[in-house]
Formats: structure tokens, C-alpha cells, sequence
């Protein structure tokens, strides 16, 4: 027992690493993972002290016990089994396929990402773009909110800006939840969209299997009171207009939901954007009726390179206002006991009209709706429309908010002055009407849209 051994340099240095890493994965490690993960508890304990809807326990579990969570959960049982008799094949790989669906669905939220590094970007780039306006149809209905209830922010797809600007400003309430779609599933973007506690999903999935585990996962979501933000247009709008909402994400909603034991409440969130980065790429998807994209890296870089120099060269110009609404919050609870319908159809229908109703009036949509309605206007034409609609406005206000309209839009050539009139330009027609058709449902006259029309006035600009 006390002979000595000789061992090669190389041996002895690979057992003694061998050693060290046993080591650390059995004491140190543990003890590490203790001390930052007790840090952690403190400080999302201070932080929910100041949110108006503290982090829900299930968004700090770690990604490893939810997917577990998930996957053995019965209806995602049930569906693994329904799945392999369907496809002929054995019940283990079906059950490999659920799980690698929930690992592509799960989020893993750190408080840390989100309020630390998110929110800051998200705030700086909301107002280097933008003049930021935030506004309420009901303020006093937001704040008296169930404070046990789910919150299910519903709002209108007009930009992928749109993330970045309700991020920011919902950054005193909560800590949202996204459903977003193939689009972000890059490295390295996946990662930072995953750690901010956004969750992936196929929008045109096939597979009842993959359907059962979202909807799984939302059920969970929903009944542990985590805050959730979800476009039901399912898209980006390309013709500027509210579209049809799409039902699947509101359904796994309504079916994962017990209003007896925990209330649902969705609130309304209208968008609006003096410009809109993408207008261009949207309306030539528009023209060609196809959702397909057509925005190569380069041109993406070279924009962002010429809004850099701009900035170093003191030229660089925001691009007008960008608002968010929020809308009259809506209770399930309160909605299933008006009807005895299947509550999808009607419950979207509803939602979609309260976003409708919401939507910011900004200074180039109704510049651009005016003109696109009743043709060639003058500056003091412009400026008595924008008064006969919101009488509250002082001259300066006016003439300041007709001046942004106009700057903007002959600027980028899609306005031109015949004398003293403005006239659609012939080389950007489809823009003015895009940003025309962001409110027509609110300034065009109808006999039924008094309350809707007056509800926007005090919009413009987010007043």
C-alpha cells in the first residue's frame, strides 16, 4: 500500500482533471448555483414590489422542470398516443417528438435580461425612432383589474417595432409574455427573445400532435396568472388595415381558462405609427398578394448604416409618433355569462372592435386620409378638417400637427405641392393609402361611428 507508483505526466494531469471537475459538479457547483439562485429570489422579490403585476412564480421555474412539466402532462399523454396509432409508429418516438415540441416552445425567462438589458434597448430605440405617446380609453378599468386575474394584452400587428414599443412601455406592469412566430427562431436572436420569456410557434402547423402541446403550454400559462401579449391577426398588416383575427391562441386561451377559480381579462392595445419602418416591404407584399418578405440583410444593414451617419452628421430626423392605446379590458369571467354561443367567434369579434375602436389618430394617417379621400387639399383645408374633428386643439397644436403630416409625407415623395394644394404623388400612391386605411374605419362618415370618431379625437397624438 505504500510502494510508489509511477504514472505518465499526461495520466496523472488527467486524473487530477478528472478529479477537479468531480469535484466542482458535486460541491461547488451546488453551492454556486445556491448563492446566485438566492440572489436571484431577492432581488425579483424587490422588483415585483414596484410592478403593478408581480412575475408569477411559473415564469421563474427553470426551462428543464417545465418542459418535464409539460410533457407529462395527460393531454400531452393523450395526444402522443392518439399520434403514434395515427402515424403507425411506437409510442417513445411520438413521445420524442412532444418533447422536442415543448423544448421549441418553452420559454427560459431571466428577470435579469428582461428588466436589465430588454427594457433599456427597448426604451432607447422606441424613442430614438420615435416620438413615444401612451393613452387610455379607461384608465381607472386598467388599474382596477383583478390583481388575481390573467392579463391578455390583444393588440393590432403594424410593425415589428410593435414588440420593442409595448416592452417599453408596459415595463411598469409586468413582464410580458409573447407568442411569436418562425420569424425570430435564429441564433442569435432565439436566445435573448427565449430569455425575455417569449414563447415560439409554428403558425401554419400541420400536426395535431404539436398543436396539443401549445396548447398545453398555454393552458399552463393561463392558469398560473402569467401576464400574456398576443397579436390574433397572426401577421403584420399589409394594407393598413385590421384584419381577421386568428383563433388558435385564443381558443387554447378560453380552453385552458377557469373563470370560477381565476379571472381572464383581456385588455385591448391599439397601435399606430406616423411610419411605419417597413411600409415599403409590406405594401410590394400587398401588391403581389403574398406574405413572402422580400428584405435581403444588406438592404436591412445599409438603412441601419444610413440612419447611423445621419445621426453623426446631425441630419437625423424621428419619424413622427408612434401610440399605444389601451383599449376598455374585457372579463371572460363577465363575457361567458352574456352568451351561451361557443365563445371564440364572438369573444375575437368583440376584441377586434375595442382595438378598432382605439386606434391612435395620428398626424400622417389623417393627412393621408383626407387627401385620399377628397383629393388635392390645401395646408388651411388640412387644418380646418383636423379642428372640425377635435375642437380642443389650439391653432399652434394644429398647424404643428398638419406641418408633421406634410414634412413627412412630401419628403418621402408621397405628397406633392400643385400650387398651394397637396396632391398624391405619382411615384408612391399604395403608401397613402396605407396609412389612410390605418383609420379610415374611424373618419370615414357612417351612421354608427360617432362614439368611434369621437373616441379617436382625442387620440391624435396621443393627447
Amino acid at each position: 500500500m505504500t510502494q510508489t507508483v509511477e504514472l505518465p505526466l499526461w495520466l496523472f494531469v488527467l486524473i487530477v482533471l478528472f478529479a477537479a471537475v468531480t469535484f466542482a459538479s458535486h460541491f461547488l457547483f451546488p453551492s454556486v448555483r445556491w448563492f446566485f439562485r438566492r440572489r436571484l429570489e431577492r432581488a425579483v422579490a424587490r422588483l415585483n414590489r414596484r410592478l403593478e403585476r408581480p412575475i408569477q412564480p411559473f415564469k421563474l421555474a427553470r426551462r428543464h422542470d417545465m418542459i418535464q412539466s409539460l410533457i407529462y402532462d395527460p393531454q400531452v399523454g393523450q395526444a402522443v398516443r392518439d399520434h403514434a396509432e395515427a402515424e403507425g409508429i411506437p409510442e417513445a418516438v411520438a413521445f420524442e417528438k412532444a418533447r422536442g415540441y415543448a423544448r421549441e416552445i418553452v420559454p427560459s425567462f431571466s428577470a435579469f435580461t428582461y428588466f436589465s438589458f430588454a427594457i433599456r434597448l427597448a426604451r432607447f430605440l422606441s424613442n430614438a425612432f420615435y416620438n413615444v405617446r401612451l393613452d387610455y380609453q379607461n384608465e381607472a378599468a386598467i388599474k382596477g383589474i383583478d390583481p388575481n386575474a390573467t392579463v391578455v394584452f390583444v393588440m393590432n400587428h403594424r410593425s415589428n417595432m410593435d414588440y420593442v414599443l409595448i416592452t417599453y412601455l408596459a415595463a411598469q406592469r409586468s413582464a410580458l409574455s409573447y407568442a411569436v412566430g418562425e420569424w425570430a427562431r435564429v441564433w442569435p436572436l432565439s436566445r435573448l427573445i427565449r430569455a425575455m420569456g417569449a414563447y415560439f410557434i409554428r403558425r401554419k402547423s400541420g400536426s395535431d400532435l404539436y398543436r396539443q402541446v401549445l396548447a398545453c403550454y398555454v393552458r399552463h400559462a393561463t392558469e398560473a396568472g402569467v401576464t400574456q401579449a398576443i397579436f390574433p391577426e397572426g401577421g403584420l398588416s399589409l394594407n393598413g388595415k385590421l384584419g381577421r383575427p386568428k383563433l388558435g391562441l385564443l381558443k387554447y386561451i378560453i380552453d385552458g381558462s377557469d373563470p370560477e377559480k381565476r379571472d381572464v381579462v383581456f385588455v385591448p392595445v391599439a397601435l399606430n405609427y406616423d411610419r411605419v419602418l417597413e411600409d415599403t416591404i409590406l405594401t410590394a407584399a400587398a401588391n403581389r398578394a403574398e406574405r413572402r418578405f422580400r428584405a435581403r440583410i444588406g438592404v436591412i444593414m445599409g438603412w441601419v448604416l444610413k440612419q447611423i451617419w445621419r445621426r453623426v452628421t446631425g441630419r437625423y430626423k424621428r419619424f413622427g409618433y408612434a401610440a399605444v392605446r389601451y383599449g376598455e379590458p374585457l372579463s371572460l369571467r363577465t363575457f361567458q355569462r352574456s352568451t351561451d354561443e361557443e365563445l371564440t367567434i364572438p369573444l375575437a369579434r368583440e376584441l377586434m372592435s375595442r382595438i378598432g375602436q382605439a386606434v391612435p389618430v395620428l398626424p400622417i394617417p389623417f393627412v393621408s386620409w383626407q387627401i385620399n379621400t377628397n383629393g388635392p387639399m390645401s395646408r388651411a383645408n388640412l387644418e380646418q378638417a383636423l379642428v372640425e374633428r377635435n375642437p380642443t386643439c389650439d391653432a399652434s397644436e394644429v398647424t404643428a400637427l398638419i406641418d408633421e403630416g406634410l414634412t413627412q409625407l412630401t419628403d418621402r415623395r408621397i405628397l406633392v405641392e400643385q400650387g398651394d394644394a397637396f396632391a398624391v404623388g405619382p411615384e408612391r400612391p399604395d403608401l397613402l393609402r396605407y396609412y389612410a386605411a390605418s383609420v379610415d374605419h374611424l373618419l370615414r362618415p357612417h351612421d354608427t361611428g360617432d362614439a368611434a370618431s369621437a373616441e379617436s379625437d382625442a387620440a391624435i397624438a396621443g393627447s
